[in-house]
């Protein structure tokens, strides 16, 4: 299996491993605004995986958290008038109800930045220990200068490091900084922001270190896949590194770096500032789960995806006849055995997960199936074939016809 890793920029050999799990680390939401079409495509992308490499006969861990402690979740409740516990609870409970309906298996860990604030303060103390990252005034920050390689995977200049972050809430004017681009591992936070107790003080974790606590004390030391939205390179994956791996001693801490590209609307970046968000709530009511998740899988995983209603209208189309297909009955005549679809169905995937060409692979067999069908072939080998690789790619499709 070959899987495009963002940090050699490059594919490489996944060799599944037989005698222990797969370890996968997904970054989740912030829990406010779920679950809109660009959660959804990352989801999916990674369910997808999942689902393949227990086909392939792997074991997976899961790890997919919840970033409960950060300022737009903050924010967002202060606006509303909602305490942050009632935020994330109500959005948690979407986002659920929407792996749900989109047939995205629950993951193994689902954990929350704030129940996970014992295990980042130790990370913290040890980078501190290390002389990786200093205190000021009940903050810590995390030295840039301390690690030469900080950005290899954004492959950045400095510059384009520092205005990057500065969009994304770095504070390059704090003056408690050594550095603009170093960021903050703890922090005292805004007036009314929750808090937590702390060798430094009363304060809280900065958002980068939540991962970095949490993908290692459900995974391990050594992570298999770490992926996430490609707006996640940078900074807050290369901060990922600089902070994990100086505690871990593992030096990659991942193996892959996988990232799915961004989601746009009509020609427009999809984004909360712009308000053209799409919620799965509303597109899967309208098409239908599969021919969403059908539409979302019709790109290369890698490459932004331009959402259009008119897509997905037509993906509708194409899973009813993979339905039809799955529902119909041939005859007694030459029977249709199409087996060799599972090799051509697994090269594909194997490929850097190259769902485009397996969704053509199984259109082009329902359609072979219809055709068979109407000329009296016995085609029930070929519809357990498109039965059994649908489930791969978490369509429902054949749950109506065969169990």
């Amino acid at each position: 299996m070959q899987l495009y890793n963002s940090l050699t920029a490059a594919k490489q050999e996944f060799v599944i491993p037989t005698n222990r799990p797969v370890k996968l680390y997904v970054c989740g939401v912030t829990p406010y605004e779920t679950t809109h079409i660009g959660h959804a495509r990352t989801f999916i992308v990674f369910d997808v995986l999942i689902r393949y490499l227990r086909w392939r006969g792997a074991e997976v861990q899961y790890c997919q958290n919840v970033t409960d402690v950060d300022d737009p979740l903050f924010e967002r409740a202060r606006r509303d008038g909602v305490s942050w516990q009632d935020l994330t609870e109500d959005q948690v409970a979407w986002l659920l109800h929407d792996y749900a309906t989109l047939n995205i298996e629950p993951p193994t860990y689902f954990p929350r930045a704030s129940e996970e604030i014992s295990a980042m303060i130790p990370m913290i103390e040890r980078l501190i220990d290390l002389g990786h990252a200093y205190v000021r005034d009940g903050n810590v920050y995390f030295s840039v200068r301390t690690d030469p390689e900080f950005g290899t995977l954004a492959r950045m200049g400095y510059d384009e490091m520092l205005a990057t972050a500065n969009q994304r809430g770095n504070k390059p004017d704090d003056s408690r900084k050594e550095d603009p681009l170093d960021f903050v591992l703890w922090q005292t936070g805004n007036p009314g922001d929750p808090t937590w107790d702390s060798p430094w003080g009363s304060g809280r974790p900065g958002w980068h270190i939540e991962c970095s606590a949490m993908s290692t004390r459900y995974l391990g030391s050594r992570i298999d896949i770490h992926g996430g939205g490609r707006d996640l390179l940078f900074p807050h994956h290369s901060c990922e590194i600089a902070q994990t791996e100086p505690v871990t001693g593992q030096r990659p801490f991942v193996d892959v770096w996988m990232h799915a590209g961004l989601v746009w609307f009509d020609g427009e970046k999809m984004s909360k500032s712009l308000g053209n968000l799409v919620f799965v709530r509303d597109a899967a009511t309208k098409y239908g789960p599969d021919a969403l998740r059908w539409q979302l899988l019709s790109r290369p995983y890698r490459e932004e995806f331009d959402y259009q209603h008119e897509e997905t209208d037509r993906a509708k189309s194409t899973v009813e006849r993979l339905r039809q297909a799955l529902r119909t009955t041939g005859g007694a005549g030459d029977a249709l055995d199409r087996a060799d679809a599972r090799d051509a169905f697994r090269a594909a995937l194997d490929d850097d997960l190259d769902t485009p060409l397996a969704l053509t692979i199984l259109a082009g067999l329902a359609n072979e199936i219809l055709a068979a069908a109407s000329e009296g072939r016995d085609v029930a080998q070929a519809q357990h074939v498109l039965a059994e690789l649908v489930g791969v790619l978490g369509l429902r499709v054949a749950d109506e016809k065969l169990a």
